[in-house]
């Protein structure tokens, strides 16, 4: 059965629940909405606000992973929106920053860059497809730099932290992870905990979106927060994701040289939102091969058809974003994925980034603690 498209509603996402902690804790942008689902649980005077981050953990793997009167699914208050494209890194830096993609611009795994005219793995700042460092300096954060919610806060005089393996005190598990949760509610005062972990997206893409490894990750998370929730006092916790994930079929764009000899370089962003610049010559035959070989599994945008969708979000446009576009984005409406070589074609089994149900739709989960 062929899966149900669903585009981004940037009044029921991501940003928008970051803009309701802001008003929670007394910060409010002009312009910006807040996450109607959210706010009613809001403004009770919890001393501890935590916002946990389950990767991968779309509404629809969790439904089928966990039993109907368990933890999360009880305390599911809704479903709603990640960003386009449905991905970690354009989806996180949207909760840590109340900003849609097009404002904070960075887009996707791999970002084109054309200040140095090199496509960046932003995370790792390495040139996409080696371990070469793209700069001596962190590229994404030069060009495209952000102030996050926590550091917001705490500008305004309040308290606020941030929980993740990358960050001190460099939580390596998601024991861990709750204990620095557990922590931090224990110290007087109100405040603020963003705390993100990288499950079930990596089994995910290991072992696929229904596999039995990913059931007990998914049912192992539960129980986890579970067990937390029950130490905490005084505290409201929100679970959510970042995206969902759907199992596709897997290419390698190097078993179409009718295409890759079109392209200027190879495609950024992700595998499922493929960003790809083309040489002025070619777009016709770009376009025909395109469409002869993915028809019916990608929706191809020109660069003007994205900037009209406003697809990555409706506010003020990055001064970078429109340089890091392409001539043509790829957005996957199918069981296809588009990767740039067979090796990762071939051991990715779990993908996202594009614009089926499964990959946009995320929970809300909701736990009051007196």
């Amino acid at each position: 059965m062929r899966q149900r498209q669903q585009l981004p509603d940037y009044r029921d996402s991501l940003p928008n629940l970051a803009q309701s902690i802001l008003r929670e804790f007394g910060i409010t942008e002009v312009g910006r909405e807040s996450l109607k689902s959210l706010d009613p649980y809001l403004g009770k005077g919890y001393q501890n606000i935590v916002v946990l981050l389950l990767d991968g953990m779309g509404s629809k793997v969790m439904e089928r992973s966990l039993e109907g009167d368990g933890f999360f699914l009880r305390r599911k208050k809704a479903d709603y929106h990640s960003v386009f494209p449905p991905t970690t890194v354009a989806a996180t830096t949207s909760i840590r920053s109340g900003l849609q993609p097009c404002e904070h611009s960075w887009l996707g795994w791999d970002c084109y860059f054309p200040q140095i005219n090199k496509n960046v793995t932003v995370f790792t700042n390495t040139e996409t497809g080696t371990s070469t460092p793209a700069a001596d300096y962190h590229v994404a954060q030069k060009y495209c730099g952000y102030e996050t919610v926590v550091e917001k806060i705490n500008r305004h005089g309040g308290q606020a932290y941030e929980v993740m393996p990358f960050e001190e005190p460099f939580p390596q598990t998601m024991e861990a992870i709750c204990e620095r949760i557990e922590e931090l509610c224990r110290k007087p005062g109100k405040k603020y905990i963003y705390a993100y972990w990288n499950e079930p997206d990596k089994t995910m893409h290991e072992t696929g979106c229904y596999s039995e490894e990913t059931k007990r990750v998914v049912r192992g998370l539960e129980e986890q927060v579970e067990t937390l929730c029950r130490k905490l006092n005084d505290a409201l916790v929100i679970v959510t994701a970042d995206h969902g994930l759907v199992d596709t079929k897997n290419v390698s764009l190097t078993d179409y040289p009718k295409i890759c000899e079109c392209l200027k370089w190879l495609p950024s962003i992700e595998p499922r939102a493929l960003n790809l610049f083309v040489k002025e010559e070619k777009k016709d035959q770009f376009e025909q091969e395109f469409e002869k070989a993915f028809g019916g599994q990608f929706l191809l945008m020109t660069k003007d058809q994205v900037l009209e969708s406003q697809i990555f979000g409706d506010g003020t446009e990055h001064p970078n974003f429109r340089g890091m576009i392409g001539d043509y984005l790829a957005i996957g409406i199918g069981d296809v994925t588009i990767f740039s070589d067979r090796e990762e074609a071939e051991s990715m089994k779990g993908v996202h980034a594009g614009l089926l149900e499964t990959e946009m739709q995320i929970p809300l989960i909701v736990e009051e603690r007196a």
